[in-house]
């Protein structure tokens, strides 16, 4: 018996349940981003990811405007990328984020990409954050703000009535 045989299966949230998160970005996917297998290419995947990402704590007022103002940042320190399906050149895509908690320096979380052509969630990439004090270029403590915001979104999207997609071996 193979461990994968032995642990529980995943279960993935449905595209309505993700829909339940805030909208980060949606766009249609360029034809370049298409590679010689005729689906989005891999490196486009954690393009999606990226371009969606820093939008997570806007509802709590953490923008561009206060990461300049705070000198503050935020450095990915770990991924786990799991692809559902296939995107192709011209569909639409959108990207939500989960957070699922907290340490006093670093969040955990989960990006999701569904495919709205298809109606499809096209990949899961789970994450840890790391806070950043960009005079120092190190980690630091969150800014009372930061971490208050931060325990307010793990709040509200822990009410949401589906288990997030994690692959049991990170935390914050």
């Amino acid at each position: 018996m193979t461990s994968r045989q032995r642990s529980r299966p995943r279960v993935f949230p449905r595209p309505q349940q993700v829909r339940q998160l805030p909208l980060q970005l949606q766009m249609a996917v360029p034809a370049d981003w298409e590679d010689r297998n005729g689906h989005v290419g891999v490196q486009h995947f954690q393009a999606l990811f990226a371009m969606g990402a820093w939008r997570v704590l806007e509802p709590i007022g953490v923008d561009e405007d206060w990461f300049s103002a705070n000198r503050r940042s935020q450095f990915d320190l770990e991924h786990h990328l799991f692809y559902r399906s296939e995107i192709r050149a011209g569909d639409s895509v959108s990207t939500y984020n989960r957070v699922v908690g907290r340490s006093d320096r670093r969040f955990h979380g989960v990006y999701l990409v569904l495919n709205d052509s298809t109606d499809r969630l096209a990949a899961t990439l789970e994450y840890i954050t790391a806070g950043i004090d960009m005079g120092q270029r190190r980690m630091a403590v969150f800014p009372p703000e930061l971490a208050d915001g931060l325990d307010r979104l793990i709040a509200l999207h822990g009410q949401l009535d589906w288990a997030p997609p994690l692959c049991g071996v990170m935390s914050p």
